[in-house]
């Protein structure tokens, strides 16, 4: 140690540091990785604040199905990239499924491999949901359901995903029978089709085959509840709906199928119909829906063959060139042709159940479903002058 005098008071002493030779260590404080894949980086004890390992590509996320999907993978920590077509400020309200930096929007059209691919290349779960129930000038049944379906699955193969899984119909066939358009329903072929393209280009896809699905803001309980599917206070049914058998599936229910298929191995290459857990006539369930809304036959509703009424013909054939694209209340002949048919179940494929899910019985939840419908609801809710309406009888439980 040197000292350095300035004057007699004044004091500074310097203290002389030996710089000695920094030394780098050659190895990493962290441990290294075994592999690149995402996996290898999994973090965190679960819950959206972490990452499970999975980067997942949801194609049709901002549809009914897919934003229940975006929320339960949210949910387990999966970082999401959600392709979308026309304004990203559209897809906003799926950001708050996961955390800060979980979820990434990429624009994307069916028909551009480039862009598909960008969508893919760092994923290794792709899921499928695009879907569509009536025609457009610019997309046809076969262009969403087979056609698209086939190049995101040749793309997702090529980028190395180790697991596709395809939503398709319950119904889904070649040759549907034949109810009310000449040929059968187009929709039915082409989802049919489209399995057999995603199954030729990712032959260990998972299919999944949901009958009709019930939520918010879904096309089944609202359907049958839109003015626009009565005449006046009637509603018209093929064969009264005494002819229809019906096996609705609850959303959750298949968004958590869907969900479990993501982390089982065992489910690759397997086909699922994703059922409800009873089996109930059309009938049963249009009535039971009326009663709910307080709309029973003192009110004025009825059920009458369709098949017999011209004029709601007229309005389903010429509705739709009234409106912009959107159909009016979802009625279409497409819809009208798929609704006319019976869930057909194979007992040889696995349902839900299979992957572990607790599946919800709709008298649990479709009164909930329709409040917001239901006729005279502030004096029920005061002086309970409505009966409680009777649950629908069903066919037989799966």
């Amino acid at each position: 140690m040197t000292v350095f005098q300035f004057g007699r008071k004044n004091l500074f002493r310097l203290r002389l540091v030996n710089l000695r030779s920094v030394r780098y260590c050659s190895k990493p404080c962290f441990p290294t990785l075994k592999s690149a894949k995402p996996s290898a980086l999994k973090r965190g004890t679960g819950g959206r604040c972490s990452f499970n390992g999975i980067v997942a590509t949801l194609f049709g996320s901002s549809g009914f199905l897919g934003r229940y999907v975006c929320n339960k993978l949210g949910k387990s920590g999966t970082q999401m990239i959600l392709p979308y077509r026309g304004d990203m400020y559209e897809m906003r309200f799926l950001k708050v499924c996961g955390d800060l930096g979980q979820i990434i929007f990429q624009p994307f059209h069916l028909l551009d491999d480039k862009s598909i691919r960008q969508a893919c290349k760092y994923s290794n779960v792709v899921i499928n949901m695009i879907g569509r129930e009536w025609e457009t000038k610019n997309f046809t049944f076969d262009c969403v359901h087979a056609e698209g379906p086939q190049k995101i699955a040749r793309i997702a193969k090529e980028c190395g995903v180790q697991t596709f899984i395809h939503v398709s119909a319950l119904n889904a066939n070649p040759d549907p029978e034949e109810y009310m358009i000449p040929g059968g329903s187009n929709f039915l072929k082409s989802k049919h089709l489209g399995e057999e393209l995603v199954r030729k280009e990712f032959p260990e896809a998972i299919i999944f085959r949901p009958s009709d699905i019930y939520g918010q803001e879904d096309r089944f309980l609202k359907y049958y509840c839109s003015v626009w599917r009565h005449m006046g206070k009637w509603v018209p049914l093929y064969q009264k709906g005494e002819k229809t058998e019906k096996q609705p599936v609850y959303v959750q229910d298949v968004a958590d199928g869907i969900v479990a298929a993501c982390m089982n191995k065992n489910a690759r290459g397997k086909i699922y119909q994703a059922v409800g857990p009873t089996r109930y006539l059309l009938s049963e369930l249009v009535d039971w829906f009326h009663r709910i809304m307080n709309k029973t036959e003192s009110w004025g509703y009825r059920r009458y063959s369709l098949e017999k009424d011209p004029l709601f013909k007229m309005i389903v054939t010429y509705l739709p060139y009234c409106t912009l694209g959107w159909p009016f209340g979802n009625l279409h002949w497409e819809k009208i042709e798929k609704e006319c048919h019976s869930d057909k179940v194979a007992g040889d494929l696995p349902t839900l159940k299979d992957l572990g899910v607790k599946l919800t019985h709709m008298e649990d939840q479709v009164p909930w479903e329709l409040r917001l419908y239901k006729l005279h609801s502030a004096q029920e809710l005061e002086i309970r002058e409505f009966e409680p309406p009777i649950p629908p009888r069903p066919i037989s439980s799966k």
